[in-house]
């Protein structure tokens, strides 16, 4: 029996690019899975610009490949993974939070991706053939590709580039390059500051769920010792107008000073 040719599908322009690129190249493609990831039981990790895309992706590649998508997900979601009680081993070995919840993921290495997504992913028939998207102009990830993972877009000379190219020509470009939806969970610890301000600004239960796991978690939010909380205060003084959005030279220590200056004026 041969083994099966499976493409890892993450909705980005490079795997998705990867149906081009295999079928460019003649290569066989039985499967396509998507490792999906939930918050809660109930809610997504995906953003809803980026739930519809996938719906819509789906039902195109259904109807030119003839293959369903399959999601998979694992057994926990990233809440349930974030009240874990840590143990003796792993990354809580020999320090302070053994016996407490992980809360957010340290960085760097941080548990989330292996637990939700590769676990997942590594369930895939031991002799199957994955195809990945990394594109030709990715020198630095080539080292994952062996003989059970390929990349059609190696073997086909595609680059970043032309893969956004080909995904605005077939109708299949994700929302997070074309508006200001992100692409990957909506509560991650490495997005952008400015991501964090449309996430409160456009989905307030979404961040008052962050909050909440705030406040639980003994690790903070960002590596350098900041909470969603701290990011909160930033926000709602730049919705005052007492702070600007595009202050090029941020410092936290502005928030003490408008706080102590407004303190003032009430004296």
């Amino acid at each position: 029996m041969m083994p099966e040719h499976i493409l890892s599908l993450s909705y980005g322009k490079d795997s998705l690019a990867c149906l081009g690129a295999i079928e460019q190249l003649g290569w066989p493609l039985d499967r396509i899975v998507h490792a999906e990831v939930w918050a809660t039981d109930t809610i997504p990790a995906d953003l809803p610009p980026m739930v519809e895309f996938k719906t819509r992706a789906d039902e195109i590649i259904k109807q030119r490949w003839g293959i369903e998508v399959e999601h998979v997900r694992g057994k926990y979601t990233y809440q349930d993974c974030f009240y874990m009680i840590c143990g003796n081993n792993g990354r809580a070995a020999k320090s302070k939070y053994v016996g407490s919840i992980y809360g957010w993921p340290f960085q760097p290495g941080p548990w989330c991706n292996s637990r939700l997504k590769q676990h997942v992913l590594e369930k895939l028939p031991k002799d199957a053939m994955q195809y990945v998207g990394i594109a030709a102009d990715e020198p630095s990830r080539f080292h994952v590709l062996s003989d059970k993972k390929h990349s059609p877009l190696v073997d086909a000379g595609w680059t970043e580039a032309d893969c956004r190219r080909w995904c605005e020509e077939n109708n299949l470009l994700s929302p997070i390059y074309t508006s200001s939806a992100r692409g990957g969970c909506w509560y991650c610890h490495n997005q952008s500051v400015n991501q964090l301000r449309i996430l409160r600004h456009n989905y307030p239960e979404l961040w008052a769920l962050m909050l909440k796991w705030d406040e639980d978690s003994p690790v903070t939010f960002k590596a350098d010792g900041h909470t969603v909380h701290d990011y909160d205060r930033r926000f709602e003084l730049e919705d005052m107008g007492l702070l600007s959005p595009d202050d090029k030279v941020f410092r936290w220590s502005m928030l003490d000073d408008e706080l102590n200056y407004r303190m003032e004026e009430f004296r």
